[in-house]
């Protein structure tokens, strides 16, 4: 019976993957299409809202330069996405051990979430220096993925089962293997969902630092934005700010999918429920 059952599970999977992948592709389709059909009818200029097919010839014209953006981009990026990983795990496993320390530089986290980073970018930027603007970029990505790693990881591992928590201190275990064994995966969830809001903070950090750098000496997509709005060349704005979202995009599909391997055979979130 199971076996039957299966291969009309599997198809019925696959038929969701297709459907979930063919809808958001035909609305796309369907947007551009009126969006062309009506800049065109009602003879809008250029620079106040390029035609798709403008945008598409900019992007053609121009692919060498955006593509080279779009890879530092992608870079300061995921080197952002990272460290804030790595920093947030780390200090919420410090966190989870010592009440004293998660009550001392707790606040402090909050105080760098909840601080606009357009106003302390100049001050970063001082600091390291015009020569390494980079860095800086690097930076002020990193401040802004920072907290919802740190913060999604210490409410995941205070959450943990209490009672297996006591189970595995009443048979002797030690404080690592309980964090290894009992508090992390039972804080993984949490974690995953940490780093999708992180991944797109990333990104949105760092072109808002490159915004604010604004020197020319950065070369990623939102300096090719601000290049192209100072030049009015729009269709070349619009190629970039397409360029983002589908950067944007990408990240949290890799997130996303990556979530989904890591639960989908024991969570609630991923498993698929029979009928």
């Amino acid at each position: 019976m199971s076996t039957s059952a299966e291969p009309v599970a599997q198809r019925a999977d696959r038929r969701l993957i297709a459907l979930r992948i063919a809808l958001p592709i035909l609305v796309g389709v369907v947007f551009l299409g009126t969006w062309q059909i009506l800049v065109t009818w009602l003879q809008v200029p250029k620079f106040v809202l390029p035609a798709p097919s403008l945008i598409a010839t900019a992007f053609v014209d121009d692919f060498a330069s955006l593509m080279g953006s779009l890879w530092f981009t992608l870079t300061v990026t995921v080197e952002a996405f990272i460290l804030a990983v790595v920093g947030g795990v780390a200090l919420a496993v410090l966190f989870s051990q010592s009440e004293i320390v998660a009550t001392a530089l707790f606040p402090y986290a909050v105080i760098l979430q909840v601080t606009p980073v357009v106003s302390i970018a100049p001050l970063i930027i001082i600091w390291v220096g015009y020569d390494n603007v980079r860095v800086a970029l690097l930076i002020l990505a990193w401040i802004v993925a920072f907290f919802p790693v740190l913060s999604n990881t210490t409410l995941g591992l205070r959450s943990t089962d209490h009672n297996l928590r006591n189970l595995m201190q009443l048979y002797g275990a030690s404080r690592w293997r309980i964090l290894t064994e009992v508090q992390f995966p039972s804080a993984l969830p949490y974690l995953l969902a940490g780093m999708k809001i992180s991944g797109g903070l990333s990104l949105i950090g760092a072109v808002v630092a490159e915004f604010v750098a604004g020197s020319g000496a950065s070369t990623g997509l939102a300096w090719r934005i601000i290049e192209a709005g100072n030049r009015l060349d729009i269709p070349r704005m619009f190629a970039a700010l397409a360029l983002l979202s589908v950067l944007g995009i990408a990240i949290f599909g890799v997130l996303s999918a990556f979530e989904y391997l890591m639960l989908r055979h024991w969570h609630e979130s991923a498993v698929r429920r029979e009928n």
